[in-house]
């Protein structure tokens, strides 16, 4: 999955373009045929407006944004076949997310594969559909390309029923779990 990521800012009091080409942080999974994520943005808590060009996405170490903070991350879902496939090894599966999910792994449920839930807000843009989200009671709604989803830190999984990779743009926006 190649993402392109247009950046636009001011330098001079001109409105310039800043960067343009693919998202830097990308990663394409060998062992999940279809599955990619690229962190595409990032802010801190109180961001400011710079005069120069400085990439926040080349030093991330994390998906999972602090309190306050924000990340861009485009994520491609393959279709659920990819995983019923005599192929696909779970373990190797598993180890590469570990690898490449920094922050976010942790946010998964062991016990329930696809299960997780993340100490944000998302919006979820769906840009190539069919998809599913599924909350961890068994409720489900079907997503097609345009929908727009907004989830609060509720333990959720995407299911891709369709033949092709999906594609959704999350905007995950740091919070503070008061429970």
């Amino acid at each position: 999955m190649k993402v392109r990521r247009v950046v636009a800012g001011t330098q001079n009091g001109k409105a310039v373009f800043l960067a343009d080409g693919f998202a830097p942080q990308t990663h394409e999974y060998k062992n999940i045929p279809g599955f990619a994520t690229s962190l595409i943005w990032q802010t801190v808590a109180s961001p400011s407006l710079p005069e120069a060009f400085d990439d926040p996405v080349q030093a991330s170490s994390s998906l999972l944004p602090q309190p306050g903070e924000t990340k861009c991350l485009a994520v491609s879902f393959p279709p659920d076949s990819v995983f019923q496939s005599s192929d696909f090894n779970p373990e190797e599966a598993h180890a590469e997310q570990q690898r490449h999910l920094l922050g976010l792994y942790e946010c998964f449920d062991p016990e329930r594969p696809g299960m997780h839930a993340s100490p944000t807000v998302d919006y979820g843009i769906v840009v190539k559909g069919p998809l599913i989200l599924e909350l961890d009671d068994g409720q489900i709604r079907e997503l097609a390309s345009g929908d727009i989803v907004v989830q609060q830190g509720n333990i959720h999984a995407w299911r891709n029923p369709g033949t092709e990779p999906a594609l959704v743009t999350f905007v995950l926006i740091g919070a503070h779990v008061l429970r």
